[in-house]
């Protein structure tokens, strides 16, 4: 079986925009769905609701993958997963090295999803030595003083850090020296890292601070509608910047 040393999917070399990429994975999952329940076919317009995107942009997406599906039949569900798997690279076995082993870590290794998906967590990895040789996840946790011959034994290109901030760095200059290629950053800070490195983040603080945005603006748009009309006047004419034309805050 190939492994992530070997080959490199092929969106880059076929010109599919990064937005139609991060949008894949958004239709291999509704896709699955319909597999599992023996859907044989889907219109663009009901696989479009599923993965939450419009059904024009849909058949955009897939215009760049070389299929258009049938008139009056639609896309062939089977086809189509074998045809995104194959185009995002989960056709062949991926290691991933998970570094930080600490609450998030060892969710992340009990996480199921990655098998059935085509990754398969080759190690285990934490700086503290009590942990070295217990078991998460069925795997026993290894030391970081190895972990550039784990990275090169199992031919790691992809690399999940999910230690704390202060580590993060020095954790990725390892992989990226080490020959990882692509990172999964879960630690609250900003990696830098050489060309050719892809690193994306997950900061759940950020999703989170995100949605109490918009919380507030709902609750305030509420309270906006219920306001007397004279003190909503009143409001906007003490509320003044130090020329009297402008509100003292502006909105971002």
């Amino acid at each position: 079986m190939a492994t992530g040393r070997t080959h490199r999917p092929a969106t880059r070399s076929r010109g599919i925009p990064e937005a139609t990429v991060a949008r894949l994975p958004l239709y291999l999952r509704a896709l699955t769905a319909l597999s599992e329940r023996s859907v044989p076919t889907v219109s663009s317009e009901e696989l479009a609701a599923a993965a939450g995107v419009n059904s024009a942009k849909l058949r955009k997406d897939f215009s760049y993958l070389g299929s258009y599906g049938t008139r009056g039949v639609g896309y062939d569900v089977e086809y189509l997963v074998y045809q995104i798997s194959r185009e995002l690279g989960l056709t062949q076995d991926w290691p991933v090295v998970i570094v930080g082993i600490g609450n998030l870590g060892a969710a992340l290794a009990n996480y199921g999803g990655f098998a059935s998906r085509g990754f398969r967590v080759a190690a285990l990895i934490d700086a503290d030595p009590a942990m070295a040789g217990k078991p998460v996840a069925g795997i026993p946790v290894q030391h970081t003083d190895e972990l550039e011959k784990i990275i090169t034994d199992n031919g790691v290109s992809i690399g999940v850090i999910a230690t704390p901030a202060g580590a993060a760095q020095q954790v990725c200059d390892r992989l990226v020296a080490a020959g990882v290629t692509s990172i999964l950053n879960f630690a609250p800070t900003v990696l830098t890292v050489p060309d050719g490195v892809d690193v994306r983040k997950v900061d759940l603080s950020i999703e989170l601070q995100i949605l109490a945005f918009h919380e507030q603006r709902k609750a305030g748009e509420e309270h906006e509608g219920t306001a007397p009309p004279v003190a909503a006047a009143r409001q906007s004419s003490t509320e003044q910047g130090p020329d009297g034309d402008v509100p003292a805050v502006m909105p971002a």
